[in-house]
């Protein structure tokens, strides 16, 4: 099993955002948006930073799926 974060980016797209204005909103690094982006390990520090920054759980923006 592996973590998608294909939620984090519909998310994106529904809020019109882009990762950097993510970034810049959370308060995260560009090394994790690019961590994020490869389904790379990331720490719960800044999962919750994305969702503080998006008001949503961390259910909205990651899944586990099989490989």
């Amino acid at each position: 099993m592996r973590i998608s974060y294909n939620k984090l980016w519909k998310l994106l797209i529904d809020k019109n955002m882009t990762k950097m204005e993510l970034k810049d909103a959370a308060g995260i690094s560009a090394a994790s948006i690019a961590k994020l982006g490869k389904g790379a390990n990331i720490t719960t520090d800044v999962l919750l930073k994305i969702c503080e920054a998006l008001d949503c759980t961390v259910e909205d923006i990651m899944e586990t799926v099989k490989d």
